[in-house]
């Protein structure tokens, strides 16, 4: 679904960087979509010993995923799990205070700053007049300080936005979910999701949604979005009696963790833009086999672009928004010992089981607000 131009635009954003322990590239294409509405947030130097990596694919507008861009990460280092280590605590917290932070009038003012027009939710130019002093940056102190105005019943964006983050910590891998953008893994060259896509259709999501007053038709969210957890879309979280884990669509991410080995190769984190055009293990291969030539990282990212971009939008796949990340591991992570080594490879899912345009499993026992390791 969607308004599409006549011509795509191939012009892509891409970026390249390193540190001791990881180098990435990354590219985005807004292709035959009539606006682009991804976002993504690389910090291979989230603090000293931490790398951050999130797309966002945003839905009915871009500003979801933009404000998630530029202040989930921010949240997750906040949180005070996060000083006492607990990754999978503080990234939880983080997507839920995104819906938080997007109400009342400062929640308005920041989404209006980062919308083209002012006038998505008002039509007035009042979001330019409310800005504090001291800039458009989270205050250190009281962290997202309350603003009085005329927007301060806000309820938030009817637009969301999905968001897949991965987090690296020396040989721990924490990847957070909530939504259809996924996370790969390639260990020995196969492909193992790291995270599941939330659609509506699976019975866990569908028991939320109904228990919460929702319907699903045509495969959508009360016949209208075709994915069943993200954050924004404040529509579908107005049950005054449930919680926000329980809402008819729910911010609450699955999370995982994974401790990496000599085997892993790289990393992916991508929307469904990407997705619709090639499984898990189509990617995977096809990065394999541009690594034997281009070391690059942005450059592949930008030939998968290419590859899934479709000729016409005659069947509408190849048409959405594509964003990629690609992380590469630099060889200093300890081996595993076989123990180990078997214990996460039984975790992990191999995606070559499962039947090509299926729903992929992903990782194990993930479901609701419980965090699993694997």
């Amino acid at each position: 679904m969607g308004i599409y131009l006549s011509t795509p635009k191939t012009e892509k954003f891409s970026e390249d960087g390193e540190n001791d322990r990881v180098r990435y590239g990354l590219s985005s294409m807004q292709g035959w979509r009539a606006a682009m509405e991804d976002a993504h947030a690389a910090y291979p130097d989230l603090d000293e010993s931490t790398s951050f990596f999130g797309v966002y694919d945003g839905h009915g507008g871009k500003v979801a995923a933009k404000f998630c861009a530029k202040y989930l990460h921010q949240q997750v280092l906040k949180h005070e799990a996060y000083a006492t280590g607990d990754i999978g605590a503080s990234v939880h917290r983080a997507f839920f205070r995104m819906d938080e932070m997007m109400r009342g009038q400062r929640g308005w003012r920041e989404l209006a700053i980062l919308g083209d027009k002012i006038d998505k939710f008002t039509g007035m130019i009042e979001g330019l007049i409310w800005s504090p002093k001291g800039g458009e940056g989270i205050d250190q102190d009281d962290d997202w300080a309350i603003e009085e105005g005329p927007h301060s019943d806000f309820s938030g964006p009817t637009s969301g936005s999905t968001a897949c983050v991965a987090i690296l910590r020396n040989n721990q891998l924490v990847v957070a979910n909530a939504g259809d953008s996924r996370c790969v893994i390639s260990r020995k060259g196969q492909a193992y999701n790291l995270s599941r896509d939330h659609k509506p259709d699976l019975e866990a999501e569908k028991e939320r949604i109904l228990k919460a007053g929702g319907f699903i038709h045509a495969g959508r969210v009360n016949g209208s979005l075709n994915l069943s957890r993200a954050i924004g879309d404040m529509e579908f979280k107005q049950n005054k009696l449930l919680p926000a884990e329980k809402q008819t669509v729910s911010a609450n991410p699955d999370i995982n963790t994974v401790e990496l080995c000599d085997d892993d190769d790289f990393l992916v984190l991508a929307c469904d833009g990407i997705w619709d055009c090639m499984s898990s293990q189509m990617l995977v291969d096809f990065i394999h086999e541009q690594l034997r030539s281009e070391t690059k990282l942005s450059v592949i990212c930008e030939r998968v672009l290419d590859r899934c971009l479709a000729p016409s939008t005659a069947t509408g796949e190849g048409c959405d928004n594509m964003t990629m990340i690609l992380v590469q591991f630099k060889k200093s992570i300890k081996s595993a010992s076989p123990e180990e080594l078997q214990s996460s490879h039984s975790k992990l899912v191999d995606t070559e089981s499962t039947p090509e345009g299926g729903q992929e499993k992903a990782v194990a026992a993930v479901g609701g607000a419980t965090k699993s390791s694997i």
